[in-house]
């Protein structure tokens, strides 16, 4: 309960004023208040998993072709996720060769294969079936999707299965940006409640898991799917079916939050859950605790949690200002993606160099924690 925790947050922090306080509070009556006054709940970070999974949601249907986003230096630099179809023009190419296709500046930092996480190097072939995740400046993005034959129109007319909190939030933002969102929910009351606090959004009573039914709501005319019901598995047969109908996005929202090989190789478009979102969440705010000299700014989990996304401000202690990255001895389990300097981003190359109050973004599959940007080198 909302109420509960802001209580228990409260509490804590009368009888320990030093505490970090972290508190969920899910319901939208409450979002407001709880943002403006979090001093006196002594809130130091709100988390609303159905919030921030619809957010997330909103940035993918923006994004047509992506299948995660993950943003630092400041929203100018982005780590998004690309799975290689049979069509696709990356198939059975060196990454060596990747820049005579993409036409612009990316880096292929993580290659999910058969449930194995690899850091690549140029002579990398990918293959059919691989998962990979691709560095670039955001101005970049609408070049690669264009460049590799994807589709780069946002969608214009969404579909939504399931009429809970996530949806709600969902077409909020959606409607923002121009899009016709229409919402299949079986609970009359729940219809009535959204229909009238989402007047502008189209809100239909009826069966979700019901092939004829979708139809009837124009799935395969529809620019994407998302959805959101209260069970996995219906909500995975329900992407399955919009795939066969050829909807050219789809959205499929998992409770449970271990990722695992099965969902992988299945055409459901890209995978949600709002609970790792949330812990994701959670665990970068509590890195970002240790405020000692050159700690992380941000984290970001990739490759199915096999993988991190590390950003880091290069400080006066940053060992190796001003050296070509040639000439600099890094972990075998650690690849500098992303150097931004004074909003100029660079995908870094053997001549590169970063110096004081740059913006690094490390990728790396070590088990072991690197809490800063001296940590990842050898020496």
């Amino acid at each position: 309960m909302d109420e509960i925790n802001l209580l228990s947050c409260m509490t804590a922090h009368g009888l320990n004023p030093d505490l970090h306080t972290i508190g969920r509070i899910r319901s939208p009556e409450y979002r407001q208040q709880a943002y403006v006054m979090r001093d006196i709940f002594a809130l130091n970070l709100v988390i609303n998993p159905e919030r921030q999974a619809a957010r997330e949601i909103a940035r993918l249907l923006k994004y047509p072709g992506f299948l995660k986003i993950d943003t630092f230096a400041k929203g100018n630099v982005e780590i998004v996720e690309l799975r290689i179809d049979g069509k696709s023009p990356l198939k059975n190419t060196a990454l060596n060769d990747l820049n005579h296709i993409v036409h612009c500046q990316v880096l292929v930092c993580a290659v999910l294969r058969d449930g194995n996480c690899i850091m690549p190097n140029g002579s990398f072939v990918l293959q059919e079936g691989d998962l990979i995740f691709v560095t670039a400046s955001t101005a970049n993005l609408s070049t690669l999707l264009r460049n590799l034959g994807i589709i780069a129109r946002k969608a214009k007319r969404v579909l939504v299965a399931g009429g809970g909190r996530i949806s709600y939030y969902l077409v909020e933002e959606l409607q923002k940006s121009g899009m016709h969102c229409t919402i299949i929910e079986r609970n009359p009351d729940r219809c009535a409640v959204l229909a009238e606090e989402l007047p502008d959004a189209t809100i239909v009573e009826g069966d979700a898991s019901s092939q004829g039914f979708l139809d009837s709501e124009g799935v395969g005319d529809s620019d994407a799917l998302v959805t959101m019901t209260g069970l996995d598995e219906l909500n995975i047969v329900i992407s399955l079916y919009a795939h066969s109908r050829n909807v050219t996005q789809i959205v499929t929202k998992v409770s449970r939050a271990e990722k695992n090989k099965i969902l992988d190789d299945l055409p459901i478009g890209s995978v949600i859950s709002p609970k790792e979102l949330a812990s994701n969440t959670i665990v970068r705010y509590v890195r970002a605790m240790d405020k000692g000299q050159g700690a992380a700014i941000t984290v970001h989990s990739i490759a199915g949690g096999k993988a991190e996304a590390i950003e880091f401000i290069v400080d006066k202690d940053t060992r190796h200002k001003g050296e070509m990255l040639k000439n600099v001895k890094t972990r075998d389990d650690v690849l500098i993606v992303s150097i931004a300097s004074a909003g100029k981003v660079t995908i870094p190359y053997g001549s590169s160099k970063f110096i004081e109050g740059d913006d690094v973004v490390i990728v790396t599959n070590t088990t072991t924690q690197i809490k800063t940007l001296n940590d990842i080198f050898e020496d």
